[in-house]
C-alpha cells in the first residue's frame, strides 16, 4: 500500500518513458508478417488511508509469419503478485463473415510474494467483425484454461468489443471472468474510451474498472501502438 501520491506519479511517469511508443489484444486475428503491436497500461485504486493500489500490465506481440503471431503477457499487482507468460497463437478457421477462429498456447510463471511457479495456458479465440450506424466495429471472445502449478486449474472466458471508426473517440467494453473449483467468480468490467487522432499509430485508452475483490471504481489509462 503506498502512503503518498508520489509513488504512484513515479509509476506513472516510468510507464510513459519506457512505452510511450507503446492499441486492442488481437484475440482471434492474427498480426500481419513483420509488424507488431504493443500494449502498456496502469490502474489505479483510491485507498481508504490516503494510499494508492495499482496494478500494471504489459503486451507485446510481433507477426513471426502470416500464420504465425508470438508475443509476450506480463501483468503486476504492485508487487505483491502476477505473471508473465510467451505464447504463440495459428489460425484454426476462417469462415468470412461469420467470423474466425485462433489458438493460442503460453507458458510462463505467476509469483505470489516470493514464491514463483510455472503456469501454462491454452486458449480459443473467436473474433467478427460488424457494422453499425456508428461505424465498424468488433467482437472477441476469449475461451481459456490456465493451470498454476502450486495452485489451481482456472477456466477464463474473456469478451471485448469496441468500434473502430475514423472518430476522435470510440467505445470500447472489456469483460474478463475466470473460475476455479472452489472459489466464486472472479470477474473484471472495464468500459473505456478509445482516443485515437487521425492516422496516428498510437491509441490512448481511459477507461474505468470494476472487480470482484473491491467495491469501488478504479481508473485505468492505457497505451497501445502499431508498428
Amino acid at each position: 500500500m503506498l502512503t503518498d501520491a508520489a509513488p504512484m506519479y513515479r509509476v506513472l511517469y516510468l510507464l510513459f518513458i519506457m512505452l510511450l511508443a507503446s492499441p486492442a489484444w488481437s484475440g482471434a486475428w492474427l498480426r500481419g508478417k513483420d509488424s507488431a503491436f504493443s500494449a502498456a497500461s496502469v490502474t489505479v485504486f483510491k485507498e481508504p488511508d490516503q494510499g494508492y493500489d495499482y496494478a500494471s500490465a504489459l503486451y507485446a506481440e510481433w507477426g513471426a509469419q502470416d500464420n504465425l503471431t508470438i508475443g509476450f503477457d506480463f501483468e503486476e499487482n504492485r508487487d505483491l503478485y502476477g505473471h508473465a507468460t510467451v505464447f504463440a497463437r495459428i489460425p484454426v478457421a476462417d469462415l468470412q463473415q461469420k467470423g474466425r477462429f485462433a489458438a493460442e498456447f503460453g507458458v510462463g510463471v505467476h509469483h505470489r510474494y516470493r514464491g514463483a511457479w510455472a503456469l501454462y495456458k491454452a486458449t480459443l479465440s473467436y473474433g467478427k467483425g460488424y457494422s453499425t450506424g456508428w461505424g465498424n466495429g468488433w467482437v472477441a471472445l476469449d475461451a481459456s484454461l490456465e493451470y498454476r502449478t502450486h495452485d489451481a486449474l482456472y477456466r477464463k472466458l474473456d469478451l471485448t468489443t469496441g468500434l473502430n471508426s475514423a472518430r476522435l473517440i470510440n467505445p470500447l467494453l472489456q469483460v474478463e471472468t475466470a473460475y476455479r473449483s472452489g472459489s466464486s467468480l472472479f470477474w473484471r468490467v472495464r468500459p473505456s474510451a478509445m482516443i485515437r487522432w487521425q492516422d496516428s499509430p498510437t491509441t490512448w485508452v481511459l477507461g474505468l474498472e470494476r472487480k470482484d475483490a473491491r467495491n469501488d471504481t478504479g481508473i485505468k489509462l492505457a497505451i497501445w501502438s502499431e508498428f
